[in-house]
């Protein structure tokens, strides 16, 4: 594979793991949020705004750390016959689920975009009663979507290397 080609895959990994790694640590936030409700509401002192932020904590969780995922293998993949495969065949099997994955993720960003656009454009907000601005996490959803296309890019590149016989280390 070409070198830029080479660099591209290193950063690219590079960055979902480090973005991955952070993400990993949301899930202490958002259970100290939903601590915080508990406790609040044990106190007859409920915080309105404790539920949308466990919502939108998650979110950056499963959308920053899904990149990371795809790079780690770590998804649900259904294992009835992948596992005896051998690595070329897991390699083209891959490579064609990729392009699939690619197609998808390119639309769920153009949606994203479009989405956040409007939010930042809109100035819109939550129908709830603490009615938070939706742009931030939109924000964070999309950046969360161009991260696994550029990791989907990154595997589809290391299948390809794969298939050639010359693996991307």
């Amino acid at each position: 594979m070409p070198d830029f080609i080479k660099s591209y895959v290193r950063f690219v990994d590079t960055f979902n793991r480090r973005v991955g790694i952070f993400a990993m640590y949301l899930i202490f936030v958002m259970f100290a949020i939903l601590l915080y409700s508990s406790v609040s509401k044990a106190f007859h002192l409920p915080a309105n705004w404790t539920l949308e932020s466990a919502q939108f904590t998650m979110a950056a969780y499963y959308m920053l750390g899904g990149a990371f995922a795809m790079q780690t293998g770590d998804h649900v993949r259904m294992d009835l016959f992948y596992s005896q495969w051998s690595v070329r065949r897991r390699a083209a099997f891959d490579s064609v689920t990729a392009i699939a994955l690619i197609v998808f993720l390119g639309f769920m960003l153009f949606g994203g975009i479009a989405s956040t656009t409007y939010a930042i454009q809109f100035k819109e907000k939550s129908f709830s009663a603490w009615a938070p601005y939706m742009a931030p996490i939109k924000i964070v959803m999309t950046f969360g979507v161009v991260m696994m296309l550029a990791q989907a890019i990154s595997s589809l590149f290391k299948d390809i290397a794969e298939l050639r016989g010359r693996p991307i280390a």
